[in-house]
């Protein structure tokens, strides 16, 4: 079994920064694609990055230019460092990854249980 635990979340005024990680957890598996999802309240879960293996990222155009996200392969870990924050980053941020876990070969998509950013003065 694999679990992914977010942490980080937290309040910030805005303009500030937070630093978002997530880690992988458990045995026999390979991870491949990573990304961070958001939810508002009662809005709908939304991608904000991705990451490949190789590295190779994707952003939300509304967070492009003050999110950056990384990660170690070595660790299983992904960030989200979050720059210029603005009232409406407010939400609930998800780790998200697709896994490879076996043999026999299983492909999953896993999600960690969310960290809370609220963004106000």
């Amino acid at each position: 079994q694999v679990q992914l635990v977010e942490s980080g979340g937290d309040l910030v005024q805005p303009g500030g920064s937070l630093r978002l990680s997530c880690a992988a957890s458990g045995s026999n598996f390979v991870i491949n694609n990573m990304g961070w999802y958001r939810q508002a309240p009662g809005k709908q879960r939304d991608l904000v990055a991705s990451i490949t293996k190789s590295a190779r990222t994707n952003y939300a155009e509304s967070v492009k230019g003050r999110f950056t996200i990384s990660r170690e392969n070595a660790n299983n870990t992904v960030y989200l460092q979050m720059n210029s924050l603005k009232p409406e980053d407010t939400a609930v941020y998800y780790c998200n990854a697709n896994v490879v876990v076996g043999p026999p070969a299983r492909y999953l998509e896993i999600w960690g249980q969310g960290t809370l950013v609220t963004v106000s003065s």
